[in-house]
């Protein structure tokens, strides 16, 4: 029979304390997403403020990618230097300081205001496809009977301009007593159908390809001056779309009896043409990446340079402060914990960003060949490689290059970007798929037309040049950057 009684064991477990915890939660978050936490914050602990002064020196990224020094006046400056920031609560002895955690320097972000003068102008909204086709249909001298048809049909077209039910399935959506037909509804099909912009109100792309056919400004287009090509460009729309998709040139020559040249000036057409009318009066959803990092040519060295407009001032209020400072800690004990809450965010925020420096320099000096020479000259690197560099945990770099942006004179790269596999060489050397990738698109934008490179001619072609690649991979490749097949990269 068992009893009960007590043992004493003696174990050892790994306990993250609470500034442990939001360091690393910090770490994986996005700007954007730090940027929310963070506001969430300051609405919750009072002791917790932005420090909005302009640093003089402090980095600024401008909306179109230049990068310039902020300046400030030097009263302004001196003002600055002389006020307490996020250190200043270190005089408060009743509260510990954040375990584990190192000091590092302040970081700034860029303020200030915009003059009447110099502000930013903001784009005008455009109309939308509803608000385009309603002004062209007030300006019509139509029934009233007519014009609720049309723009019942105007509701049911959809993004690209297209209508998505059939006359049959409208025409029963109206009540029975209006007695609305299909005729009624042809009728009114037909005037939209020659509203702005051409192709609008079709069933289908045929349909939609030959009202742009038939449309009056037309002649604009210089292929569209050949009457022959343009009777060809209508025979494909009808009949033959499936056969020029497809690139069977032999079987189109032979249905529409024309030489070479005629049924390029036909497809030339065809391809001038808009299949989706209604998309560019659609606004779609913009989406914004703010680089945390800005790499600079300093002499003949790239250096990764915080975006100090990506980095958050935070400071302790120095009100609040001055009470715990002047009386004992223990007679607020809700203030010194969101003090020492506080205190914690600054220096982790401080040290997230401190780690984004480092390991974007270190990526850096492994890539200089890229931002010399673009793509082709990607270096392969892995995690562990910038791990080992920095005595940092292969984990920690996956949380740093996770979703954190860097702005070269290229382009923003994610920083994972950097990071790739590597394919074998003929001379014992390695190859980064990025950049084999560009080698690809390189030698696909060469090609011949008429004779474009299947996936085997590129791999021999990567062979030549010392790098030994498979077909399959090269196939995986194209496919990543969206190039079609050889059969459907093949012109007339």
């Amino acid at each position: 029979m068992l009893k009960p009684g007590l043992q004493l064991r003696t174990s050892q477990h790994l306990a993250l304390t609470p500034a442990l915890q939001q360091s690393i939660k910090l770490l994986q978050l996005s700007t954007l997403e730090l940027e929310h936490e963070i506001e969430q914050i300051l609405q919750e602990n009072p002791l917790l403020e932005r420090d909005d002064d302009v640093p003089s020196g402090a980095l600024r990224v401008d909306a179109d990618g230049s990068v310039h020094e902020v300046t400030v006046a030097a009263d302004h400056g001196a003002a600055e230097s002389g006020a307490e920031t996020s250190e200043a609560p270190a005089a408060v002895d009743d509260v510990p300081d954040a375990p584990d955690v190192p000091d590092l320097p302040e970081l700034h972000r860029p303020g200030g205001e915009y003059d009447d003068d110099t502000a930013p102008q903001l784009a005008a909204r455009s109309a939308s496809l509803r608000e385009h086709l309603l002004e062209q249909l007030s300006l019509t001298q139509v029934t009233t009977r007519d014009g609720a048809l049309v723009r019942a049909l105007i509701d049911e077209l959809d993004d690209n301009g297209y209508l998505g039910s059939s006359l049959e399935e409208l025409a029963t959506l109206f009540p029975e007593e209006l007695e609305i037909d299909c005729d009624e509804l042809r009728s009114a099909l037909g005037l939209l159908q020659s509203f702005d912009p051409a192709g609008v109100g079709a069933r289908n792309m045929s349909e939609c390809l030959r009202l742009q056919l038939r449309d009056p400004d037309l002649d604009r287009l210089p292929e569209a001056r050949d009457p022959q090509a343009l009777a060809c460009a209508r025979i494909i729309v009808d009949e033959h779309l499936t056969l020029l998709g497809a690139r069977d040139y032999a079987r189109l020559r032979k249905a529409l009896g024309c030489d070479d040249d005629r049924l390029r000036a036909a497809q030339s057409l065809i391809r001038r043409l808009d299949p989706r009318p209604g998309a560019r009066y659609s606004s779609p959803a913009a989406d914004y990446v703010v680089p945390d990092v800005v790499v600079r040519k300093v002499g003949n060295q790239w250096r990764a340079i915080l975006n100090s407009e990506a980095v958050p001032r935070l400071r302790v209020n120095q009100l609040y402060a001055q009470i715990l400072k002047s009386e004992r800690a223990s007679a607020h004990p809700g203030l010194s914990s969101q003090l020492q809450e506080a205190r914690w965010l600054i220096r982790n925020v401080q040290q997230r960003f401190d780690t984004i420096q480092r390991v974007a320099q270190a990526i850096v000096e492994r890539q200089h060949g890229f931002l010399n020479h673009g793509e082709v000259a990607m270096r392969p690197l892995v995690l562990r490689e910038i791990a080992d560099t920095l005595g940092l945990h292969e984990s920690t770099i996956s949380r740093v290059t996770t979703q954190k942006y860097m702005l070269t004179p290229l382009g923003t790269f994610e920083l994972k970007y950097f990071f790739g596999s590597h394919v074998a060489t003929e001379t014992g050397g390695a190859a980064s798929s990025t950049a084999i990738r560009a080698l690809i698109k390189q030698l696909v934008s060469a090609e011949e037309p008429t004779q474009p490179l299947s996936d085997s001619q590129l791999a021999q072609m990567l062979g030549e040049q010392g790098i030994v690649v498979a077909r399959r991979t090269v196939a995986k490749y194209r496919e990543a950057l969206k190039i079609p097949p050889v059969s459907l990269r093949k012109a007339i």
